[in-house]
């Protein structure tokens, strides 16, 4: 039971890290800037956008580890 619930949150963990991780901007610009992340990023550095961002998605990705090594703890 429990480790049906905590893999379904790992599926869910791992598609919002994916999203998340799509949303950077790279050499390009990547779809952040649909969201606005990329605008006016080469004149003041990171904008708050991008800062917010980072950390949404290191407290995903920590998350992540988390269920990973729940998982790993639960089906040994």
């Amino acid at each position: 039971m429990l480790a049906g619930t905590v893999a379904a949150l790992h599926a869910v963990v791992c598609l919002a890290l994916i999203f998340l991780i799509l949303l950077h901007a790279g050499r390009g610009g990547g779809l952040a800037d649909m969201f606005g992340g990329g605008f006016g990023g080469g004149y003041s550095g990171s904008t708050v956008v991008e800062r917010n961002l980072d950390r949404i998605t290191v407290m995903v990705a920590v998350l992540f580890a988390v269920t990973t090594f729940t998982l790993t703890w639960l089906w040994r």
